[in-house]
């Protein structure tokens, strides 16, 4: 998937799986965005796949806790 499709994943994983709003996922994955926490995933495009999707949501959510 894109790099863009990827954080959409990662997005969708985020409300599916811990009940936030669109809105609060969104700021969530911004926020990760900006701290750089995808930069291997722009540069490494096997790291865009389910799996890692729902690994990096659940790191994503905790982090917010």
């Amino acid at each position: 998937m894109t790099y863009e499709e990827y954080l959409d994943e990662v997005t969708t994983l985020i409300t599916e799986l811990f009940g936030l709003s669109d809105d609060a996922a969104i700021k969530l994955v911004m926020q990760a965005q900006a701290d750089d926490f995808f930069v291997q995933h722009d540069e490494v495009p096997a790291l865009r796949n389910q799996d890692q999707a729902q690994r990096d949501a659940t790191s994503i959510f905790k982090r917010k806790v």
